[in-house]
């Protein structure tokens, strides 16, 4: 295998520069896998660039699924995630999302919450943000709610994004 950035769930996004996983064999990935059998047939510390854009919320276990992307990563190694906020609409629209995030869910794996004893494996945050559709007010929004997070977590959300 010599490509280093893996493309998690990669259904019709299928990246070029990237090791495609998806489950539906359809899509064409470089690899048919249900990511919620583990350990994933990849290899140990190989990857320096992850892609799960939309794909965690789908899977049956958080934990275990950052503990694997965790091995398959090299030192380094950088992860873009999507999820959906548990706000947004959209999250509960499709039948096939099991898990719903905050902007701070991702924190049990930095050690950044009470809770991160869930798991030895950390992650450091590099950036963070909750995204919004356009429109001039949500432009507003977009900035107060990524100032001050857990404040807008409590009250308002759309979607979050987290690496």
């Amino acid at each position: 295998m010599n490509k280093t950035n893996l493309n998690l769930g990669s259904g019709n996004k299928k990246r070029t520069d990237a090791f495609n996983v998806d489950i539906v064999a359809d899509t064409h990935p470089d690899l048919v896998h249900n990511l919620n059998h583990r350990p994933w047939p990849l290899p140990d510390e190989h990857f320096a660039e992850v892609h799960a854009y939309d794909v965690i919320e789908h899977l049956d276990d958080v934990v275990a699924t950052m503990e694997e992307i965790h091995r398959v990563c090299r030192h380094g190694a950088t992860i873009h995630i999507t999820v959906p906020h548990f706000s947004c609409s959209n999250a509960f629209t499709d039948p096939t999302h099991r898990h719903y995030f905050s902007a701070l869910s991702f924190n049990y794996f930095t050690g950044e919450h009470e809770f991160s004893f869930y798991t030895n494996k950390r992650f450091r945050t590099r950036a963070r943000q909750i995204v919004f559709q356009t429109s001039l007010v949500n432009k507003i929004i977009w900035r107060l709610a990524n100032r001050w997070p857990q404040k807008y977590g409590e009250r308002y959300a759309n979607y979050t994004a987290a690496v």
